[in-house]
C-alpha cells in the first residue's frame, strides 16, 4: 500500500493510506460475523451477489461516516464490505456500470455531466473497494463504530468527517441506497459487444 503523500495535519491524505486503515485486524471481522449472527448488522435488502462500479470526475460529501459491515444474498451468503453513509453528497460526471456475467454486455447509466451534479440525500454505499485522491475536514480515525451506527458492533473501527472531497472516484460496490437521488442529465444504455466498457 502506497504512503501517503500528504499529511493529516494539513487535512488531506491519499484515499489508499485511508482504505489501509479500515481493512479489519481478524479479531474485528470475527466480531462483526458474531454482530450478524445476532442481528445486530442487517442488510436493508438482499444484495445481487455482483459488484458494480462506479466512477466521478468528484465526488462532494457532508456528513461522511464509515464502519465494517456485511451484506447478505437471498440464500444466506455474506460479503464483507466498508459503510459508507453521507447525509449529503454531489457527484460530477456520475458514471455507473454494471457487466453481465459471461457475456459481452455492459449497462451503464451517466449522470451529472455539464457542471451540473448528480445529488444525493440520505446516501449509504456498501463497497468492496474505493481509490481517488480524498480530503476530508474535522476526521476522526477510530471511533467506536455504534456511535456512527446504534446497529454497529461495539468496539469495532469507525471514523467520521465533516466533509469529504474525493477527486478522480473509482468505486466497486454491492449496493447504494439513498433517499433521495437526483439524477440530473440521466443516460442509460445497453452496450454489447466485445467493445463493451465499463466505467473503468
Amino acid at each position: 500500500m502506497k504512503e501517503s503523500e500528504e499529511r493529516l495535519s494539513h487535512g488531506g491524505t491519499r484515499w489508499r493510506r485511508f482504505a489501509a486503515m479500515m481493512v479489519p485486524a481478524t479479531a474485528v471481522a470475527v466480531a462483526i460475523v458474531f454482530g450478524m449472527a445476532n442481528g445486530a448488522i442487517a442488510a436493508s435488502f438482499a444484495v445481487s451477489g455482483q459488484t458494480f462500479k462506479v466512477g466521478a470526475s468528484k465526488l462532494e460529501g457532508d456528513g461522511f461516516k464509515q464502519y465494517g459491515g456485511f451484506v447478505k444474498e437471498k440464500d444466506g451468503t455474506a460479503h464483507p464490505v466498508a459503510v459508507s453513509e453521507i447525509a449529503s453528497a454531489e457527484l460530477y460526471d456520475l458514471c455507473q456500470s454494471v457487466k453481465v456475467p459471461e457475456m459481452p454486455i455492459v449497462l451503464t447509466i451517466n449522470a451529472g455531466g455539464g457542471g451540473k451534479p448528480a445529488t444525493a440525500k440520505g446516501l449509504l454505499i456498501d463497497m468492496d473497494s474505493l481509490n481517488g485522491d480524498a480530503t476530508f475536514e474535522n476526521i476522526k480515525i477510530g471511533r467506536d463504530a455504534t456511535d456512527l451506527n446504534p446497529g454497529a458492533t461495539p468496539k469495532s473501527f469507525g471514523q467520521s468527517a465533516d466533509h469529504v472531497t474525493i477527486i478522480g472516484l473509482e468505486q466497486v460496490a454491492r449496493s447504494t441506497s439513498a433517499a433521495i437521488f437526483t439524477l440530473n442529465g440521466l443516460k442509460l444504455k445497453v452496450n454489447m459487444g466485445e467493445d463493451a466498457k465499463e466505467c473503468f
